[in-house]
């Protein structure tokens, strides 16, 4: 039987970007939008929080943009601060890359099994889905969803007990199966 395990985020992500002020490397999203026009442009901005002064950073997303080229839910979006829509554009990999961010996802996300009923098996199949694009190390997810230490993790991989269509080491984003036989 096929379990379906997923990777579930639980808050916005840490954005990774040295602030100005204090040479700190970390800021928080808190999900509010500054939207400024100029006439029939529009510019909009994500705002982010310092986590050690608390100063405030601003990451474009819109740019000298015409307003009627905006969707009105998308300004209706920002008006509201709505976290969705922050979630959205810390995700969106050219809104990094034109901020030159990272994201940090430690304690942002956590693992959905399903429950332990699975663990007794003699052999278990698993199917993980990824609910957004979170890099994580397989052998950590397996690790925690099996009830096994990451070094035994990577003792069944070696010994051909746990098997994969896709590289184990590393990180992984995207959905993947594994076998587990005991």
């Amino acid at each position: 039987m096929l379990n379906t395990w997923v990777v579930m985020p639980t808050c916005l992500p840490t954005v990774l970007r040295r602030c100005h002020a204090c040479a700190s490397e970390r800021f928080r999203a808190n999900g509010r939008f500054r939207v400024n026009a100029n006439h029939k442009l529009l510019d909009a901005w994500l705002l982010v929080l310092c986590t050690a002064c608390g100063d405030t950073a601003k990451l474009t997303f819109l740019e000298r943009m015409n307003v009627r080229s905006v969707r009105p839910e998308l300004l209706d979006r920002m008006h509201d601060n709505d976290p969705g829509l922050a979630a959205e554009l810390l995700r969106d990999p050219v809104v990094r890359r034109r901020n030159r961010i990272a994201l940090d996802w430690a304690g942002a996300w956590r693992l959905d099994t399903g429950g332990s009923d699975h663990l007794d098996s003699e052999v278990i199949d698993v199917s993980v889905r990824f609910a957004a694009r979170i890099p994580v190390r397989p052998v950590r997810l397996i690790a925690e969803g099996c009830g096994l230490s990451r070094a035994e993790v990577e003792r069944l991989i070696t010994e051909g007990k746990l098997v994969s269509a896709v590289r184990l080491s590393g990180k992984l984003s995207g959905d993947f199966t594994f076998t587990l036989k005991r």
